[in-house]
């Protein structure tokens, strides 16, 4: 089965295609595109130029992830680069930042992120602490093919030796991700107004680090999910509604007067407020973008993904702010964030990150600056919320995933869809029809239902946000209709 390194990596199912053998071939074709002319142009995408020959290596709780991050290591070292390897699990926002921290050319996640348990993958990293560019994922995938073809197999160094020779050298990523944390979320002020919640870490990598990072305010925090469970108790570890359970459970209970969640690699957000109701991340995105502008005074463009609420939108436009809306993924927003002056940039899925953070969707960061909104409100998640939603909503979303028996054609799909677009749904009319990911029908009213093959699984993703209930079930309903019209 071929490997294909897309735009986030490379995953896939362990001990069928994602095997030590095919991963040495993975890290050997990074080892060679990272050594090649080509990947300069990312580096001087950084601050201060990168040390061509220095590549940082992290892992997230999976079966095997450290293992695997120490065969990636292996190759690396034997291709003459120095590995700084993460001494334990860690969020791949933390690794990402340690990529840019240390100066190196590149960096290397072994992380399925929220897919199921049986799955790993690579995450490959710039210069500047995001997604390595398309361009560098695509040499990848050449070199991948050209080994293969020359039957060319992996260089390959003894750990004990690379670590003798000071190619191998472990490292802790979190003080620095922590210290630059320390600019960004305002610690006096939750020490003045301490938080009691609970913190859901869905067995995976971002476990310890909310609590451990706020030590010291006063905070109440309860860590729930936190131990290594390689299996992630059977679900996906996605920060969605139908996989909180626990977290609704604990928050219930009252050990908690809110909760926040983290996906298996912490590069997503989630939370909880105090009936145990889904906050979902369109809410966390427009509340940090209100908290941004009405009290720290900052301004830039607003990006977003075609997938996510539009109430960013109607904030956007209050304050004069530009938006930028981007095909789903998280290094399309990237992609404005190094190039101009972003307050906020996010997606539907959860990765959101803000101005002074490095490119990438980071679950901490944003679990944190929702805590430093609760505490300097002196108001509840859910007042919050529901001040929110009397201000720029209603807004109700919900997304349904149809899986696949064949891959979808995209061009082809919105191309026919476009050519079928109805003239109203729900009663509403369509007045515009959006081509940019998927094809989006957008309602008189601001509602809208899009229609998109995932980048990263065999699934057709239906999403809608509507004014009303009714209004999200009669997107969906029709969504899904044509939908399997073209399955």
């Amino acid at each position: 089965m071929p490997i294909h390194f897309g735009t986030d990596g490379w995953r896939a199912v362990i001990s069928d295609t994602f095997t030590f053998s095919n991963l040495r071939m993975v890290a050997q074709a990074i080892a060679d595109a990272v050594a090649s002319e080509h990947w300069d142009k990312a580096a001087a995408l950084g601050e201060l130029a990168p040390d061509p020959k220095k590549i940082v290596v992290g892992f997230d709780t999976r079966f095997l992830s450290d293992r695997y991050a120490g065969e990636v290591a292996r190759v690396l070292a034997a291709n003459g680069f120095t590995v700084l390897l993460a001494q334990a699990d860690a969020p791949t926002p933390a690794v990402s930042y340690a990529v840019k921290h240390q100066h190196a050319i590149a960096g290397v996640m072994i992380t399925a992120s929220h897919n199921a348990p049986r799955y790993n993958g690579v995450k490959l990293k710039g210069a500047f602490g995001g997604s390595a560019l398309p361009e560098q994922c695509r040499r990848v995938e050449v070199y991948i093919n050209d080994n293969e073809e020359q039957a060319r197999g992996p260089n390959l160094m003894d750990f004990r030796k690379a670590r003798e020779a000071g190619l191998i050298q472990k490292f802790n990523p979190l003080p620095a991700y922590f210290d630059h944390l320390r600019t960004l979320i305002n610690t006096d002020i939750i020490a003045d107004n301490p938080q009691r919640f609970v913190v859901d870490a869905m067995y995976g990598s971002g476990r310890g680090v909310i609590k451990s990072f706020l030590q010291g305010t006063g905070c109440e925090i309860a860590e729930i999910r936190g131990e290594m469970n390689p299996g992630f108790g059977a679900i996906h570890p996605e920060p969605i509604a139908k996989y909180l359970g626990a977290l609704a459970s604990a928050v219930s209970s009252g050990i908690g007067n809110f909760g926040v969640v983290t996906d298996g690699d912490a590069d997503r957000i989630g939370a909880m407020d105090e009936r145990g109701m889904f906050v979902d991340p369109h809410k966390i995105m427009a509340l940090s973008l209100k908290y941004l502008v009405e009290k720290r005074g900052l301004t830039g463009s607003v990006v977003r993904t075609v997938s996510t609420t539009r109430m960013i939108d109607r904030l956007a436009k209050r304050y004069g702010l530009t938006l930028h809306e981007t095909p789903v993924g998280f290094n399309h927003i990237a992609d404005y964030m190094m190039t101009e002056d972003v307050l906020i940039g996010g997606e539907e899925s959860g990765g959101i990150s803000f101005k002074g953070h490095i490119p990438e969707g980071d679950g901490p960061i944003m679990g944190l600056l929702l805590v430093e909104m609760i505490a300097a409100s002196g108001k509840t998640l859910q007042g919050l919320v529901d001040e929110l939603l009397a201000d720029v909503g209603p807004a109700y979303y919900e997304r349904t995933d149809l899986r696949l028996s064949r891959p979808v054609a995209k061009a082809e799909m919105t191309e026919f869809l476009t050519k079928q677009a109805p003239a109203e749904i729900g009663g509403e009319k369509v007045s515009e029809i959006s081509q940019r990911d998927g094809i989006k029908y957008i309602m008189s009213d601001d509602s809208w239902l899009l229609i998109r093959p995932s980048g990263t699984e065999p699934v057709l993703r239906v999403y809608a946000e509507g004014r009303t209930h009714e209004m999200v079930k009669a997107l969906l309903g029709y969504g899904e209709q044509v939908a399997k019209s073209v399955v």
